[in-house]
């Protein structure tokens, strides 16, 4: 079975539940074309067979991660109702479930008290994230690694705030001394801590961070959009278990649930350690905050209109797989890491090709042998159209000469080499490992 398809049953018998609690209105005509409806969806159906299979473990190139069936079904169930969780106007139910659901998400980095909310997804929490240390830090710069996400140089520029990448070690982290030799400019309001790099999976040393923290007085962001779930993953190295258990020492976390929290797009979420910060937010909408006393989550959010349908699918997840170290969530995230370093550890042993470090999480980087940058590039390239051809699909990414040079004795002719890239962030990747390695021995 390609696609999951079992649990449309349950929908059905939720959509009755659902319409008992409005048994109380009178009845209206539903005009409905079956028969257009019929032919425009099987259209769509038709064009949406022009993708990847996102969906299976075949699938490991990008970070796309397929919904649960309960977050699937609690979304489509919401949808009958479409609440906004803008106001409390829009969606009462909906916005009480992600309190709840933000809760938790809190708690799972040791806060008791928190301001938060869910937004589109990871650059718009980091955008409020930042967006706040300007208003603390007004006109102070805002550092992040060069493997940190591009989206932190690109908000800076939004919100007219200096930005400054730091270099990174041979192993994709921020270089410690490289950022204490920024940090003694003085000119500092922010340091993005990447826990989990889109390229690599990397993990910054937060530890030396919040060290640094102490001796130059700058506020510490967390951009956790992707690994920020890997604190409940129970096989992580001493290294990156430090940094993540230290994760509730910032002033603010971004954490995307439509990553490894088993979420649709588009599902973010940003966190305050400090609720006072919500003074920033206060503004006045006599026309949308009026059915209620209690705070609306509008008044905490940049965002207006919000899909109340995201909350309601995160909550129900979370209900079915709560957020602790012993829960189905985490031992999907422990198999995720386990595939990761099966794959990694047949690649190394293999001489036809060249390995960077080991993973920290579910990302593994690699290349096929060459004696020069250029030769690495197009064989990647070729490996990754081969691949795709027997339905394995990998990634592409593009490293700097300073970050390999010491790692890799090669021709240096271009300053960037093309590694593959594998993002094994599905449970069942840890039994497809055995399937994925052999296609990828046949196409190298």
């Amino acid at each position: 079975m390609a696609l999951e398809k079992q649990s449309l049953s349950i929908l059905n018998e939720a959509l009755e539940r659902l319409e008992e609690g409005f048994n109380d209105l009178p009845d209206r005509e539903i005009d409905l074309d079956m028969s257009g409806l019929r032919t425009v969806i099987l259209e769509v159906a038709e064009k949406m067979r022009d993708n990847y299979p996102y969906h299976h473990p075949l699938y490991a190139g990008q970070m796309l991660k397929p919904p649960h069936s309960i977050a699937r079904l609690a979304y489509m169930l919401a949808m009958w109702i479409n609440p906004n969780n803008h106001a409390l106007d829009g969606g009462r139910a909906s916005s009480m479930m992600e309190k709840e659901a933000v809760a938790d998400i809190a708690k799972m980095f040791g806060w008791k008290t928190h301001l938060g909310h869910l937004c589109g997804g990871g650059t718009m929490a980091n955008l409020e994230a930042l967006w706040v240390s300007g208003r603390l830090n007004p006109g102070k710069k805002v550092v992040a690694s060069e493997q940190a996400h591009y989206t932190h140089n690109r908000l800076s520029e939004v919100l007219h705030l200096p930005f400054q990448s730091i270099p990174c070690d041979s192993r994709a982290k921020m270089d410690l001394n490289a950022l204490e030799d920024v940090l003694k400019k003085g000119d500092v309001g922010t340091v993005v801590a990447t826990m989990g790099t889109t390229a690599t999976g990397s993990i910054d040393p937060l530890p030396d961070i919040l060290d640094l923290k102490a001796k130059y007085d700058f506020r510490l962001h967390a951009d956790a959009a992707y690994g920020g779930y890997f604190i409940l993953a129970e096989n992580l190295d001493v290294e990156a278990r430090s940094a993540l258990d230290l994760i509730g020492e910032v002033d603010s976390i971004v954490i995307d649930p439509h990553k490894h929290g088993l979420q649709p797009y588009g599902c973010g979420c940003v966190l305050f350690k400090d609720p006072s910060i919500g003074k920033f937010y206060k503004h006045e909408s006599p026309y949308t905050y009026f059915s209620s006393a209690d705070l609306h989550l509008g008044e905490i959010s940049l965002e207006c209109s919000r899909a109340g349908a995201s909350a309601v699918a995160l909550w129900a997840t979370m209900k079915m797989f709560p957020l602790t170290r012993k829960g189905k969530l985490a031992q999907g995230l422990k198999n995720g890491r386990k595939a990761a370093i099966a794959l990694f550890e047949k690649i190394q042993g293999d001489q036809r090709f060249l390995t960077v470090f080991p993973p920290e999480l579910d990302i593994v980087i690699w290349a096929p042998l060459a004696g020069k940058a250029s030769e690495i590039s197009i064989r990647s390239k070729e490996i990754f159209d081969s691949a795709a051809r027997h339905n394995l699909h990998l990634a592409v990414a593009n490293f700097p000469k300073t970050m390999l040079e010491q790692t890799w004795d090669l021709d240096w002719d271009h300053e960037y080499v093309a590694c593959l890239r594998s993002c094994l962030m599905k449970t069942e990747h840890l039994e497809w490992i055995e399937h994925i390695w052999q296609v990828l021995d046949a196409v190298t």
